[in-house]
């Protein structure tokens, strides 16, 4: 309150009507102060980071981009004569979409950016519908360059863990530079040059499981006789043992 020069908080209503009045050049400018804010203020005083060693001892700091698309509530309007036409206050932020489960529900889709380590929130983008995830996506890159010049890491040592959302081949256009984890959503991933080029080169590494003995060891069950708790062999082993 103290930063608007107010006294007083405004009311729901006042601010329901400020918040649908913003356009989008103001939402941006709230999100780059936020972000600024954000990296100026470290979490701890000695600034960790945190992040993930991997099998050769490199250090990863792991960048986690989610879209998540939530179906709105909708309940039934009254209708009559003496009634006003009907309308929806989520029709301007929300639209027909797929979740997942079934075809023209009225959704939302949300992407959020944060750093896996430390929980820094270094971004959320929403639009209506299933949203759009690229423009989503290269806005969340944006403000990732911007904390990992402030936070002086390195972006070959960054890792983005996309959800399925992602999981197409458009996106491995706009991730250049940055190591990726995802979940495809169809096959077509695997024809981009990139992909092919490595599939055809030899592991670099292999890895064996170990090897079963021959013969598994019987299986013994605890019984109790007379009060006393003895082991007792299963039926196949009671004949194995007689010679049949």
């Amino acid at each position: 309150m103290a930063l608007v020069e107010r006294d007083r908080l405004p009311s729901r209503s006042a601010l329901s009507r400020f918040l649908a009045a913003l356009t989008q050049v103001p939402v941006e400018a709230l999100r780059t102060l936020f972000l600024d804010d954000l990296l100026s203020r470290p979490l701890t005083p000695d600034k960790q980071i945190g992040g993930l060693v991997d099998r050769k001892g490199h250090t990863w700091v792991v960048i986690d981009t989610d879209g998540t698309r939530e179906a709105a509530r909708q309940r039934a309007l009254p209708k009559g004569d003496e009634l006003p036409a009907a309308f929806r206050r989520l029709d301007d932020v929300c639209a027909p979409g797929y979740t997942g489960r079934k075809r023209g529900e009225v959704v939302r889709t949300r992407t959020t950016v944060s750093q896996a380590h430390s929980y820094h929130w270094l971004g959320s983008f929403g639009n209506r519908g299933n949203g759009r995830y690229r423009e989503e996506l290269c806005q969340g890159l944006a403000a990732l360059r911007r904390y990992l010049a402030a936070a002086q890491l390195s972006q070959e040592r960054t890792l983005l863990r996309l959800d399925g959302h992602y999981g197409t081949g458009a996106v491995l256009c706009d991730v250049a530079g940055f190591a990726f984890v995802t979940r495809g959503k169809d096959y077509t991933v695997l024809e981009h040059p990139l992909i092919q080029a490595r599939l055809h080169l030899p592991p670099r590494s292999g890895a064996t499981a170990p090897r079963k003995p021959d013969r598994a060891p019987p299986l013994r069950l605890r019984v109790r006789r007379f009060g006393m708790r003895v082991d007792t062999p299963l039926r196949g082993e009671r004949l194995r043992a007689n010679g049949l």
